[in-house]
């Protein structure tokens, strides 16, 4: 498999062009840098048959330099459903799409988004979108977020993935599924067995507990916090948490 990545440079968000290496390109989320990915359609003569998508959010789905390519977009119902006037065809989970010599499986992995599905290509790379990153996870009160629970799970099914695999995200570097194991400090306390204790915190101005501060991708903070009113557990962005003792984070 070759592999173009382009990053956007408000969102820092990544789309990706892959090919088998005979012809075949198939497009990943659109981040509107779409130039180096069309040139390199061109200069490698592929033909581009799909436009996956992984979840519904702004900074993933600016697809309109994509628009002459003629390319069919395949996304999860969820997902479709929260674009109108674009017309997905529709992904399940642990369907397997082959396009070309590339084969896809298509992983449902909610918990930043209802709709979200990471992308299996030929069994040695993933791309994760929002929900696992280089030394971080996904937040769970993004737009159709479904929760911590759900991204709990969704994390052991893309750890269970054999070390080696490569790790696509959807904003910034790549990784892999054994480096996350080793390094990543929130997957460590999420799939963990015990839950670390809080601190008192404020989130937007709600009482809550820091439970786990962590790095995030743009180089700020994420923080795990338990809010005191219900006792919901989120991943949230570390600017939104005010420590009585220490101001935000």
């Amino acid at each position: 498999m070759n592999l173009e990545r382009t990053e956007s440079e408000g969102w820092l968000s990544n789309a990706y062009l892959i090919d088998d290496g005979e012809g075949t390109g198939v497009l990943i989320d659109g981040n509107g840098v779409a130039a180096p990915l069309l040139e390199a359609v061109d200069r490698r003569g592929l033909r581009v048959p799909a436009i996956l998508l992984t979840h519904h959010h702004v900074d993933h789905v600016v697809l309109d330099g994509y628009r002459d390519l003629g390319a069919e977009i395949y996304a999860h119902p969820l997902t479709a459903g929260e674009l109108p006037g674009v017309a997905a065809k529709p992904l399940a989970d642990g369907e397997v799409v082959d396009f070309g010599g590339l084969s896809i499986e298509c992983l449902h992995t909610p918990g930043h988004a209802h709709g979200h599905l990471s992308f299996l290509v030929d069994e040695a790379d993933i791309f994760t979108a929002d929900v696992l990153f280089r030394g971080t996870v996904g937040g769970t009160r993004a737009p159709q977020a479904t929760g911590l629970a759900d991204l709990r799970r969704s994390l052991e099914r893309l750890l269970a993935l054999p070390p080696t695999t490569r790790v696509h995200p959807g904003h910034r570097q790549p990784t892999t599924i054994g480096e996350e194991l080793e390094t990543n400090i929130f997957v460590s306390a999420l799939l963990g067995k015990e839950t670390p204790d809080g601190v008192a915190c404020t989130v937007g101005g709600e009482p809550a507990e820091l439970l786990l501060l962590g790095p995030d991708y743009d180089g700020t903070n994420k923080a795990w916090v338990r809010f005191a009113a219900d006792g919901e557990e989120a991943i949230v962005g570390g600017s939104q948490v005010v420590r009585p003792d220490q101001g935000p984070t």
